[in-house]
């Protein structure tokens, strides 16, 4: 096997720069594969994402760990040699407080509750932890973000320790390694001791702020949603922002914004259900009319009702429809010229099929839906052709 990368961020995750020799640089689609004898590049691993930045003039846009060799996926290609590369600085401190700050809030969970963490993953905007237990509540939330920001505002140093599985248990590492040979462990001073190969915040502090956002149950254990350093102020500051504009929408201070809405929901709620018992009546109403404007003209007959209403609601159309086909023998078809919502339905027992009808009525006009035998619904995308739809499907029934 050939010789493995040295991985310069195993010792320093704060180096941005460094110098190296170009190992091989192969084409692979419209990228390059380089290999370097050395690199502060970070490859996908143990949940957290690659770094990116230059080598020499050429974009590094993707970095993976291969066989033991660290490559780096580059957007242009780079001769054989000495190469100078520059890590994105940004994006691998972002990485770096989110990953210290997974190794925080696992401990606190630990120290606290003695919740394991089985799985971490550091994604776009939010990072998760999955705890081995489905009995996470809100004050364990609660208490383990006080826990790991008491930690961060103490500003511990983070230190990088060596050593064999043995010598790491022997230290009192959180998690048992069965990997055999010199491996690689972070230490917060007097607070956790876990093996990772991530790269990590030299103290604590420069964390900034850890804040909890989501908790969400999953068969036997919890996902926790976190944000740490600038993720978490800008966090702070969306969140903000949203409610500002809630309290200015409300006009109310923003510590009212949730009665305010409470109060607001309640008063919905009360018009919604008048509103509902006036559509009931409405519609009582107006089938009765349409019903009498549409004399049977024969006991086995059926009456074919085509209306299209310039306001009416889906849900409107839908209980004046059940209004008329409670009637024997009719059959109805309504449309909103508003909305574009169309709703055949008729009696039990009649032999037509308002589904097929339907569908096969949208097809002249662009619109889609379907339903059962008795009743069905659907849409045109021109609002302005409800009332075409119903004219030819009245056609169609021959009526």
């Amino acid at each position: 096997m050939s010789e493995a990368t040295e991985r310069l961020y195993y010792h320093d995750s704060f180096l941005r720069e460094f110098d190296a020799q170009v190992i091989s640089c192969e084409k692979d689609g419209e990228r390059w594969k380089i290999v370097l004898d050395r690199t502060a590049f970070y490859p996908t691993s143990g949940g957290q994402p690659y770094d990116t930045g230059k080598l020499g003039d050429a974009p590094v846009v993707e970095v993976a760990d291969v066989e033991h060799k660290v490559v780096h996926y580059a957007s242009a290609a780079i001769p054989v040699g000495p190469v100078h590369g520059v890590i994105d600085w940004p994006r691998r401190m972002e990485h770096m407080q989110q990953h210290t700050g997974q190794h925080l809030l696992s401990a606190a969970f630990i120290e606290l509750f003695g919740f394991q963490t089985v799985s971490f993953h550091l994604g776009k905007e939010i990072s998760t932890i999955d705890l081995d237990t489905p009995a996470a509540k809100a004050e364990h939330l609660e208490k383990a973000e006080r826990r790991v920001n008491e930690v961060i505002f103490e500003d511990k140093p983070v230190v990088i320790r060596f050593g064999t599985a043995e010598e790491l248990a022997e230290a009192g590492i959180r998690k048992k390694v069965d990997r055999e040979g010199v491996l690689r462990a972070i230490e917060v001073e007097g607070f956790d001791r876990q093996p990772c190969g991530g790269t990590h915040l030299e103290r604590t502090g420069q964390a900034g702020l850890l804040l909890i956002r989501k908790l969400e149950r999953r068969r036997d254990q919890c996902r926790v949603e976190f944000v740490c350093g600038f993720r978490a102020l800008g966090a702070a500051r969306g969140d903000f922002s949203t409610l500002t504009q809630a309290a200015s929408l409300l006009s109310c201070g923003l510590a009212e914004v949730p009665s305010v809405l409470g109060k607001l929901i309640e008063e919905r709620r009360v018009l919604h259900g008048g509103v509902k018992r006036l559509e009931e009546r409405l519609a009582e109403h107006e089938a009765r009319a349409l019903l009498a404007s549409h004399a049977a003209t024969g006991a086995e007959s059926s009456r074919v009702i085509a209306s299209a209403f310039e306001e009416a609601t889906p849900g409107y159309l839908g209980l004046l429809a059940a209004k008329l086909v409670a009637e024997a023998n009719v059959v109805g078809l309504l449309a909103s010229r508003t909305s574009g919502h169309l709703v055949f339905a008729q009696t039990k027992g009649l032999p037509h099929d308002m589904g097929t009808l339907l569908r096969e009525t949208l097809k002249q006009f662009g619109g889609k839906g379907g339903g059962a035998k008795d009743f069905a619904q659907g849409s045109v995308a021109d609002a302005t052709k409800a009332a075409d739809v119903v004219a030819q499907a009245r056609k169609t029934l021959g009526a």
